[in-house]
């Protein structure tokens, strides 16, 4: 038999067959951990003197055909799933209008906020990597911060008047800047 730390000096050996059977990390990663559990759950099978790694690479191989048999088998050429993966669907009205109502706020906030918040909510840098690209402090950074969230969100609470005076849609309120979902003109 075989001592769990002989198992584990042949692992990255073995991840690499595995790969180059799956040419997916993924999978790879998959069938380097059942090659393990099944070596351990059949130790007993190993003869000793022979090579490990040649025994452990043909427990893996034969994982590799069996699972590729059964997938060949039970999933037919008709499978709709990476199909349904390809798909892309376009955002549905009320985000294109949120998203719209958005993009209308930003362009009246002032440069400074625009440039904040889309540092912060948008490209997702923290407090410290802005402070340090706008050579400010960074308490300055949440308090420019907190003014854009409060000024881009009294612009998306002011309505969009049409020409008849009324507004033309219910204005939207961004999750990111309020708990509230809507917030109907009155």
């Amino acid at each position: 038999m075989f001592t769990n730390k002989e198992l584990m000096n042949n692992s990255q050996r073995l991840e690499k067959f595995a790969y180059k059977l799956t040419n997916n990390k993924a999978d790879a990663e998959d069938l380097l951990q059942s090659t393990l559990l099944r070596a351990i759950e059949k130790r007993h099978l190993f003869e000793e003197g022979t090579n490990l790694y040649s025994w452990l690479s043909k427990v893996m191989y034969n994982m590799f055909v069996s699972a590729y048999r059964r997938k060949t088998k039970f999933e037919t050429q008709y499978d709709p799933e990476p199909y349904i993966e390809k798909q892309q669907l376009d955002a549905d009205q009320d985000k294109k209008m949120e998203v719209q109502d958005v993009e209308r706020a930003m362009n009246e906030i002032s440069t400074d906020h625009r440039e904040i918040l889309i540092m912060i909510c948008v490209k997702g840098m923290a407090y410290a990597e802005v402070s340090e690209a706008l050579q400010v402090p960074v308490g300055t950074v949440r308090s420019r911060l907190s003014r854009a969230r409060e000024n881009l969100q009294t612009v998306l609470d002011t309505p969009k008047k049409s020409k008849s005076g009324l507004p033309k849609r219910p204005i939207l309120r961004h999750p990111a800047f309020t708990d509230q979902k809507q917030v109907f003109a009155a």
